[in-house]
């Protein structure tokens, strides 16, 4: 019997893929138990414009993250964020992530979360740093980061 998986099943099949099972597993226990409907030309139909429309979604959303780090990595698109610090060019405390991200926000109305501003440490000096951005899986930009004194 062919059924179509609803959800993940160890060692049987992930979810929106079209398997053949034993008949007695498909109705006795997939099936009873919601984790995969039967394979009929109407339900592969739907799922095949589900796949459709999930790869449109996902490719409108990776243009927004590519129209992002183009707004992003324009030279004029600098973060500026003010912090207090001594003498010698180094900061009481630092500046994190959601510090960048708030600054970003403030100057240039862009919303970033936190989480996908990757920085390994935070910034503990003043000047300019390049700091990385995961803004989907396949697209990264860097922003420029300007740590001035308050």
């Amino acid at each position: 019997m062919k059924v179509i998986f609803l959800q993940d099943v160890k060692k049987q099949g992930k979810k929106g893929e079209i398997k053949e099972v034993s008949t007695g597993y498909a109705q006795n226990y997939l099936i009873k138990k919601g984790l995969a409907k039967e394979a009929t030309n109407s339900a592969i139909s739907a799922l095949k414009g589900k796949q459709k429309a999930e790869a449109k979604e996902a490719a409108e959303e990776k243009a927004e993250a590519e129209k992002l780090k183009a707004l992003l990595e324009d030279e004029k698109t600098v973060a500026e964020v003010k912090a207090k610090g001594g003498e010698d060019g180094r900061l009481f405390g630092s500046v994190p992530s959601k510090q960048i991200a708030t600054a970003l926000k403030d100057q240039y109305g862009i919303k970033i979360d936190k989480r996908k501003i990757e920085l390994p440490n935070p910034i503990r000096a003043f000047g300019y740093r390049n700091v990385p951005v995961k803004l989907h899986p396949d697209v990264e930009a860097t922003i420029r980061v300007h740590v001035v004194e308050e």
